[in-house]
C-alpha cells in the first residue's frame, strides 16, 4: 500500500494545489513517525485505511472518512486528553477556502475517536470500528499492539499505568457492544472481548 498515493489523490480530489500536498504529506508523515510513536504511527493509518478501501462502498461520505483517517491521530501525547480535539482542529485548519469536503462531519469524526461511542452518523461509525479493529487481532499480534501502548505511556509507573487501563479496557466491555456496524460485530466483537479480558488478567496479574 502507497500511503502517499493515496494521500495525493484525496487532496488533489477535494481541491488541493499540488505545493500544499506535498507540503500537508511531509507534516503528516514527520507527526506520525515520532520516536514516541509505537502504535500511533504510520502502520496504524495503513491497517485502517485497508479496512476503508473494503468497505468505502458502504459510506455515504468516503472522502472525509478516509481525511479523518489520516489526521485523526495527528496530534498524539500520552500524558494529554484533548488530543482528538485537536487533530480534528489541525485537520480544518489546513482545508483550503474552496474545499469540496464537509468540515463538520470531519471534525466530528476526529473527535468521536476518543470516546469510541455509537454515533447517530453511520460514517462516524465505520471510522470507529476500523480504529477499534485492531482489538480482534489473534492473540500475538494484539499482545504486540497492547506492549507498543505501554511504551508510548512509558512516562508512567505501573502503579498508574495498569490500573487506567484496565479501567479502560473494563469501560469496553460493560458497553453492549464494542464496534457499531452489523459488520464489524459480527467478524470482532467475541475476538475483541476475549482479548480485552484476557489483557485485564494480565494488567491485574491474575492467570
Amino acid at each position: 500500500m502507497n500511503l502517499t498515493q493515496i494521500y495525493s489523490e484525496l487532496l488533489l480530489n477535494i481541491g488541493f494545489s499540488a505545493n500544499d500536498i506535498q507540503e500537508n504529506w511531509l507534516n503528516l508523515e514527520s507527526a506520525y513517525s515520532k520516536k514516541s510513536r509505537h502504535y500511533h504511527n504510520l502502520t496504524h493509518l495503513k491497517e485502517m485505511i485497508e479496512s476503508f478501501e473494503t468497505y468505502s462502498n458502504r459510506l455515504q461520505n468516503p472522502n472525509e472518512i478516509l481525511f479523518s483517517i489520516f489526521y485523526h491521530d495527528f496530534v498524539y501525547s500520552a500524558s494529554k486528553k484533548d488530543n482528538e480535539l485537536k487533530s480534528a482542529q489541525y485537520a480544518l485548519s489546513i482545508l483550503p477556502e474552496n474545499v469540496n469536503l464537509n468540515k463538520q462531519l470531519v471534525f466530528d469524526a476526529i473527535c468521536a475517536t476518543q470516546q469510541h461511542q455509537q454515533n447517530e452518523i453511520e460514517d462516524i461509525n465505520w471510522l470507529i470500528d476500523f480504529d477499534l479493529k485492531i482489538l480482534a487481532k489473534d492473540w500475538n499480534d494484539y499482545k504486540i499492539y497492547f506492549e507498543q501502548i505501554r511504551k508510548e505511556y512509558r512516562i508512567y509507573p505501573d502503579f498508574l499505568y495498569k490500573p487506567g487501563r484496565a479501567k479502560a479496557l473494563k469501560h469496553f466491555l460493560e458497553n453492549e457492544f464494542i464496534f457499531h456496524t452489523d459488520e464489524f460485530r459480527s467478524l470482532y466483537e467475541e475476538k475483541a472481548r476475549i482479548n480485552i479480558e484476557k489483557e485485564i488478567r494480565i494488567l491485574e496479574g491474575k492467570k
